[in-house]
């Protein structure tokens, strides 16, 4: 496959564009869902939406755990020429999202209204985030085949086809948002609807690609049945994932109350505003982390460590080049961003003040991004976990409630700052520890 032969600078470009590009517009139509949301239905509308932050995480997570998981074992299998095993995975893969996402509906949707107070909701903003998550969580099925559909197909060295997917569920998205949130005025509802709707014409598509059989990976009767092995191998390398999924879940929670005490609901649109931003140009890193993810684990699995860590460094310096590309642009123009999702001249404000805070030391959280999906890509399951948990589990977590004892509301955001610093500041010397370690192994360059 030309994932072992091509140039690794071309390969990462190749792979890494389409996911960019992808992320990209999932990014703008964030902007856009949230600004609809927020100009249209009003502040505490968007604060709302930012309750239900835990559970998209949370959701997210139990996707990751199957399709990164499964795309990471697809890979390496590619690699190893073990193509009757990855086509097993690929059935497993649409088994597990099935069981799942059903679990995953039924739970949350008989315990709502509780689940959503235990995340911060208020009076206010309860009856928003209800009307959001109902909808969400009733296609939840969808979603997590979507993702996991789309991871697939990266693995199987079709990342135009993963780009095409989601720039059609994006604009499908964004027509859909402005018929049924600004004509129909269905409000979050209608932007929930808009989201579920796009996704599962997107996995139409998928599902059509996957059903060639003149395709290397493509779906045929004998390859539904959950293998223990297989699953074990999924799970094993999706924890790591999950686990940074879930604890963000757990720290978003944590965040969204600690807001709700020290600046009320209007803190708590700010942290969405603000996270809102963050994300759009961290979401560019998680394309460049899916472009490298096939690439280090085919070489990991022929054991081309060379090219594996020319793909890793790489990977590193895009990411930092535009987590400062982002950071200049959050630090020019604050006010300005806050505006673009509320008219509410406290809430525009707070999410200003909250954005540089944010913001302070973006550029180096990039690298530790990557770093993390490397050992990932390579199945070093428990360093990849410690590095997904200690940014945010061991770090930002304490930091959260020790600080505002000092600073109030200044201090809930100081936090975050600190914790990516101090992340960074471990995942280097893990990472100087295990090249050192991998000069002593063989390449088969």
């Amino acid at each position: 496959m030309e994932l072992g032969q091509k140039p690794v600078g071309t390969l990462l470009w190749q792979y890494a564009l389409p996911a960019i590009v992808a992320t990209a517009a999932t990014s703008l139509y964030n902007i856009i869902d949230r600004a609809f949301i927020g100009q249209v239905v009003g502040a505490d509308a968007i604060a709302g939406l930012g309750i239900t932050f835990p559970f998209m995480n949370l959701s997210a997570a139990f996707g990751a755990a199957v399709g990164v998981g499964a795309s990471t074992c697809i890979s390496v299998k590619l690699g190893q020429r073990d193509y009757a095993t990855a086509n097993h995975l690929l059935g497993n893969t649409v088994t597990l999202n099935l069981i799942v996402g059903v679990l995953f509906m039924v739970v949350c949707l008989a315990f709502l209204d509780p689940i959503l107070r235990f995340f911060g909701a208020s009076d206010a903003t309860l009856p928003y985030a209800r009307d959001f998550m109902q909808v969400i969580l009733l296609g939840n099925i969808i979603t997590h085949m979507y993702f996991g559909m789309n991871a697939v197909l990266r693995a199987a060295g079709k990342p135009r086809h993963a780009m095409y997917a989601v720039l059609f569920t994006v604009g499908m998205n964004i027509l859909l948002v402005i018929a049924f949130v600004w004509w129909l005025r269905w409000g979050i509802r209608g932007a929930a609807l808009a989201t579920v709707t796009s996704q599962s014409m997107a996995l139409c598509w998928q599902m059509w690609i996957f059903s060639d059989k003149r395709e290397l990976l493509h779906l045929h009767r004998g390859i539904y049945r959950l293998k223990a092995r297989l699953v074990r191998n999924i799970i094993s390398i999706g924890i790591s994932p999950f686990l940074m999924q879930s604890t963000s879940c757990v720290i978003v929670i944590a965040m969204n109350n600690q807001f709700v005490r020290y600046g009320g609901d209007m803190g708590v649109g700010a942290y969405s505003i603000a996270n809102s931003m963050v994300m759009v140009f961290f979401m560019f890193v998680m394309g460049i982390t899916q472009g490298m993810q096939p690439i280090v684990g085919y070489n990991y699995g022929a054991e081309k460590y060379d090219r594996m860590l020319r793909c890793l460094w790489l990977a590193i310096t895009a990411a930092t080049l535009i987590l400062l590309v982002g950071w200049t642009v959050s630090m020019l123009f604050t006010k300005q961003i806050a505006r673009i999702f509320t008219t509410d001249p406290e809430l525009i404000e707070l999410s200003a003040r909250g954005l540089v805070f944010d913001m302070l030391v973006f550029p180096v959280v990039g690298s530790q991004a990557v770093i993390t999906n490397f050992f990932q890509c390579i199945g070093k399951v428990r360093i990849s976990i410690f590095l997904s948990l200690s940014r945010q589990l061991f770090m930002l977590l304490p930091l959260a409630f020790i600080l505002p004892l000092f600073w109030q509301l200044d201090g809930v955001w100081m936090a975050m700052p600190i914790s990516d610093f101090l992340a960074f500041s471990t995942t280097i010397p893990i990472l100087v520890w295990y090249l050192r370690k991998l000069k002593s192994l063989p390449s088969s360059t």
